[in-house]
């Protein structure tokens, strides 16, 4: 990456552009300690000792690297739990078309149940999801309260349904339960995460400690560096306030910000990966009436 793309990075990132506000603020603050040090008679008023703002620099980066790593890990947990769903809508996709020879409107419902909880569950993690706003689903007269329990919940009773018939034996209803009990693993998961943040204490810890350090780093910086102070102090700031910038986004990585994972590119993985499996078994009797076919299919 060019040096000029890393400083056009600043102003297209809501966050970089937010943290470089803030870093202009503090090198603003750090004019004052310049110009105490420079320019009245209360010069000796920044002569503060070397060795404290060294032990806050220590206490700092301890709860940084703490904050940071707690946050990435739930970012990474989440990005996990999505990969561990699209795995599981492919498999269980592939074992409904090689194994179960069911009727054409069956398969639809099938299709659009496996590509619908990812789209719904994207909107339960967020605003919260509608049914009938999902393809397949915009007919339906249920209004559930959690939607991809309620798609799950018609999943098995197709598969109930299909044992019942003779479509499928013991054996095979087994498989298809492995798969299938994964979607809502996979929500619980989801869920922990989004409704379990970091323990208060710890977050409001962390800033005060920075802004600790930011109030003194002038300070105890000026003697040494006089003018430098201004640019070093709005690096330095940059860099520590957006360590805890980017930590409390990360640490909720299923909202529309910067840094947020890309769930609806994910849900679009799952929709071609299921739509490609399906399409192998032969063309629907009415592929232009779309997925809404699966509403009637449900009642």
């Amino acid at each position: 990456m060019k040096t000029r793309q890393l400083i056009s990075e600043i102003p297209q990132s809501r966050t970089l552009s937010r943290v470089a506000i803030y870093s202009g603020i503090v090198s603003l603050y750090a004019l004052l300690a310049v110009l105490v040090e420079t320019g009245t008679r209360y010069s000796g008023f920044s002569n503060l000792p070397a060795d404290v703002h060294a032990a806050l620099t220590l206490i700092l980066g301890w709860l940084l690297v703490f904050r940071t790593n707690t946050s990435y890990a739930r970012w990474w947990e989440a990005r996990t739990l999505w990969g561990s769903l699209i795995n599981a809508s492919r498999q269980l996709a592939v074992k409904i078309v090689d194994f179960v020879p069911a009727a054409d409107h069956d398969l639809l419902l099938s299709r659009n149940l496996i590509c619908g909880f990812a789209v719904a569950l994207k909107d339960h993690l967020r605003s919260g999801a509608i049914l009938t706003s999902l393809d397949g689903f915009r007919d339906s007269d249920a209004d559930p309260e959690h939607v991809p329990s309620w798609l799950i919940s018609t999943l098995y009773r197709r598969l109930g349904a299909w044992k019942a018939a003779g479509l499928i034996d013991g054996d095979e209803l087994r498989i298809l339960d492995d798969e299938a009990r994964r979607f809502l693993d996979i929500c619980g998961g989801c869920e922990r995460i989004r409704n379990t943040r970091l323990a208060r204490s710890y977050r409001l810890f962390a800033r005060q400690c920075v802004f600790l350090y930011l109030l003194t780093l002038p300070w105890g910086i000026v003697q040494n560096f006089v003018w430098w102070t201004i640019p070093l102090t709005a690096m330095l700031s940059y860099f520590m306030l957006g360590l805890e910038t980017v930590a409390e986004h990360v640490e909720e990585p299923f909202g529309l910000d910067d840094d947020d994972l890309d769930l609806d590119g994910l849900c679009g993985v799952i929709r071609r990966s299921v739509d490609e499996i399906f399409d192998r078994r032969p063309r629907l009797d009415h592929p232009e009436s779309g997925r809404d076919a699966g509403a009637s299919a449900v009642t």
